[in-house]
C-alpha cells in the first residue's frame, strides 16, 4: 500500500473540510478523545508548517497537527486522523514518527505531551520515548484545557478537578529523546506503560467512592498480551 507522507502547507488547504470530518467522525466512533477543530484552524496548522498531511494520489487519508503552550514550553502532537481503510497498515504510526521529528525540530528543548484514549496511540507513544504521566506534569495552561470542552467526557475532567479523565496522560523531553533512542528500549517502555496503566486502575478504583462516574475510564486500563498482539506495529 503506498501513500505519501509531508509536512503541511498551504497547498493543502482544501483538504481541511474533508480532515475536519474525519476528525468527527473518529471521535463519533470512539465515543471519546477528539476535540473538534473547524477548517480555519486546520488551516492555519498548515500555512504555519506545523502539521502533517497523509495523501493516498489526491486523496487525504491521515493528518496530524503541532500545537504549543507556556512560551513553546510544552508541545503536543494532536489530532491524530488515518482513514478507516488504512488503519492496521502502519501509516498511523508513520504519521506520528514524522510529526515527532517535525515536533524536535520546530521545538527541540520542549516537553512534548499527548492525552488519549486510544491504546494503539499509546503503543505507538511508547515506541517513541514518551512515559505515561499524572496530569499535573501536562501544561497547566487554560488554552490547552478549554480545547477539552468540546469532548463528551468534559464534565469528568472537570468534576475529577482536571486529575483524572478517560484518557491517559504521556510525555517525553524532546532534548533528550529521539526516535533511534527510543526503538532501543521499546520493549522496557511497552513494560514501563503496561505497569502504569495497573496502577492507574487501581488509583481509578480508590477515586471512584468518591467519583463514582469514573467506572468507564476502568476499560482504558486493561493492557493484556492479547491486546499488546493486536496493537502490535511495525
Amino acid at each position: 500500500m503506498n501513500f505519501i507522507i509531508k509536512v503541511a502547507d498551504e497547498s493543502h488547504h482544501h483538504y481541511a473540510d474533508t480532515i475536519c470530518q474525519m476528525m468527527e467522525e473518529a471521535a463519533r466512533v470512539r465515543g471519546t478523545g477528539i476535540a473538534k477543530r473547524e477548517p480555519e484552524y486546520i488551516c492555519k496548522k498548515m500555512t504555519e508548517g506545523k502539521a502533517v498531511i497523509a495523501l493516498d494520489h489526491d486523496a487525504v487519508i491521515g493528518f496530524c497537527y503541532i500545537e504549543s503552550w507556556q512560551d513553546k514550553k510544552f508541545v503536543a502532537n494532536s489530532g491524530l486522523i488515518v482513514h478507516p481503510d488504512f488503519r492496521q497498515t502502519g501509516l498511523a504510526k508513520a504519521i506520528k514518527l514524522a510529526t515527532f521529528e517535525l515536533s524536535k525540530k520546530m521545538f527541540p528543548e520542549a516537553k512534548l505531551f499527548g492525552i488519549t484514549t486510544s491504546l494503539a496511540v499509546m503503543k505507538i507513544n511508547s515506541d517513541l520515548g514518551y512515559k505515561p504521566v499524572t496530569f499535573s506534569e501536562l501544561t497547566q495552561d487554560e488554552s490547552f484545557w478549554k480545547g477539552c470542552q468540546s469532548c463528551v467526557n468534559f464534565d469528568i475532567l472537570t468534576r475529577t478537578n482536571r486529575s483524572m479523565c478517560l484518557c491517559t496522560g504521556m510525555a517525553c523531553d524532546l532534548s533528550k529523546v529521539t526516535p533511534k533512542e527510543a526503538e532501543k528500549n521499546r520493549q522496557k517502555a511497552w513494560e514501563s506503560f503496561t505497569q502504569f496503566m495497573k496502577e492507574r486502575k487501581v488509583r481509578i478504583q480508590q477515586k471512584m467512592v468518591k467519583f463514582p462516574f469514573l467506572k468507564p475510564a476502568l476499560k482504558n486500563t486493561t493492557v493484556d498480551s492479547e491486546t499488546v498482539i493486536k496493537h502490535k506495529l511495525p
